[in-house]
């Protein structure tokens, strides 16, 4: 008995160790959360107010541009996936892969191809080890995305849509991410980004019951179109990072606020084990006694008579 107590307290020892991590990150990640819905909060109104321009603009122009046009005959897509560097965030990454390959067998049941964009080592190990080829990825990031990272990310998806498919580019550009609802709820969503869709973006911006003014474009509205729409999908793109840097942070502290609870009840059921093994050396050793002594009383009366 005495070996299993030491097994127990062994065993004690490493749980409240292992407790103490996962309590550490846990308020690590609480503090991370707020600091990424700050910064979502603060990109919301500049996302509004770019998405209210594009709208304006697309709607004024009389010619179509490349970036707000349907393709006749898609053929070809593009699937841009964000997930974490790191993992310990319970089903943070595999909710938004999963999300993703729906999108993608969706997309090739539609006949067109797909290349696939990743962000996150997370993202990059599953595809890597299904040997699934992927067309670019970035990782070193997530926790702690900047607008250069969105900036740098959107630059080949531009390029991309922009060139002709028979020269490698895509006719539609889609991204799939985690959006943060509360501390509680992260949901793994898909938008199409490009081309746009005006009566959803002016929805998103809050435009579709009201009256929009007319502009005269200088030096043409296919121009501002160039340098407006580049930016629109960046600032998406940095959205959508940000969201899935809150998500991911939310995720980790409610994963390790339940392993630290889960820590703390199998201390409590290994104290109460190693209690009753110690009681039963007591026990154990009190027999012990009383057996000897009973035994060394009978010899003792047998030497007297």
């Amino acid at each position: 008995m005495g070996a299993q107590l030491r097994v127990y307290k062994r065993r004690i020892k490493s749980v409240t160790a292992t407790k103490k991590i996962t309590k550490a990150m846990e308020m690590i990640a609480a503090s991370r959360v707020v600091k990424a819905q700050r910064k979502v909060q603060a990109s919301t109104p500049y996302a509004t107010e770019l998405t209210r321009a594009v709208t304006a603009v697309a709607t004024g122009a009389n010619d179509k541009h490349p970036l707000t046009t349907e393709a006749e005959n898609p053929t070809r897509a593009a699937v841009l996936l964000l997930t974490s560097d790191r993992g310990l965030a319970g089903a943070f990454n595999s909710n938004a892969i999963k999300a993703a390959e729906q999108l993608i067998r969706k997309l090739e049941g539609e006949g067109k191809e797909v290349d696939i964009y990743v962000v996150g080592r997370r993202g990059v190990a599953h595809f890597n080890f299904r040997e699934r080829k992927l067309a670019d990825s970035w990782t070193g990031f997530t926790d702690e995305p900047t607008y250069a990272d969105a900036k740098k990310i959107g630059e080949p998806l531009i390029e991309a849509i922009e060139k002709d498919t028979a020269e490698g580019g895509v006719d539609e550009l889609h991204i799939v991410y985690t959006e943060f609802v509360s501390m509680m709820t992260q949901t793994a969503v898909e938008a199409r980004l490009l081309p746009l869709s005006l009566d959803e973006v002016a929805k998103e911006a809050g435009q579709q019951d009201t009256l929009r003014p007319l502009y005269d474009f200088e030096p043409s509205a296919e121009d501002v179109l160039d340098a407006l729409l580049p930016r629109y999908v960046e600032s998406r793109i940095y959205n959508a990072l940000l969201q899935s840097s809150a998500s991911k942070h939310a995720a980790t502290r409610r994963a390790m606020k339940s392993a630290t609870d889960n820590a703390g009840e199998l201390i409590t059921n290994l104290t109460r084990l190693a209690n009753a093994a110690r009681q039963a050396d007591i026990t154990q050793e009190i027999s012990e006694i009383v057996g000897g002594t009973t035994a060394l009383a009978d010899a003792t009366a047998g030497s007297d008579k």
